[in-house]
């Protein structure tokens, strides 16, 4: 798997297969060898030890800004991450639709100019292998209503890998690993 350089890297979560710490010094070793400016990671839904232990989970994360439900500036662009996703059988960062997530979505910045989350809004690039659409409805409606971001990265569902505009937000699923977790697909590169 080939990651092109760039200055900016996004990693849209799932560091680890299952959160082991272990994994995550490995995928912060990793980070660090890769030769990008800057690098923004939020955790996904199979990093347990970031929901468990948020405060240590930051602490390991050295060769990358991680983001949990926050935001920095980075050469004047807004950047705001949250690795919460809808239910999701038994993961991590699980949250039930309605009121309990989009709490989660209502901290999201009007003025952010890059949008980071594991889980993708309803209806766009979030189909599984199935046909069927899990992406978040609360997160779509803050997204076209209220925050407007000019890119939305995302994974999460591995199958619905790709770009898609709506709008003024180029969504992005850059999903590279199958539903087997092997990597099958290039990195996303976009020019903002």
């Amino acid at each position: 798997m080939t990651i092109p350089d760039g200055d900016l890297l996004i990693h849209a979560g799932d560091v680890s297969s299952r959160g082991r710490l272990e994994e995550i010094e490995m995928f912060n070793e990793w980070m660090g060898s890769l030769p990008h400016r800057h690098k923004v990671v939020i955790a996904g839904n199979h990093d347990f030890f970031f929901e468990k232990y948020p405060k240590e989970a930051k602490r390991l994360i050295t060769n990358a800004d991680y983001l949990n439900d926050s935001g920095i500036l980075i050469e004047g662009i807004r950047i705001w991450g949250s690795p919460v996703q809808p239910w999701f059988y038994d993961w991590a960062f699980n949250r039930k639709r309605g009121k309990d997530i989009r709490k989660h979505w209502d901290l999201i910045p009007t003025n952010t100019d890059i949008l980071i989350t594991h889980g993708p809004p309803f209806g766009i690039l979030d189909s599984t292998d199935r046909g069927e659409k899990v992406g978040c409805e609360d997160l779509l409606d803050v997204i076209q209503n209220r925050v407007r971001p000019q890119l939305h990265v995302f994974g999460h569902i591995h199958e619905a890998y790709g770009q898609q505009q709506v709008g003024e937000t180029l969504f992005v699923n850059p999903s590279m690993v199958d539903l087997a977790y092997r990597p099958v697909r290039e990195a996303i590169v976009v020019e903002i």
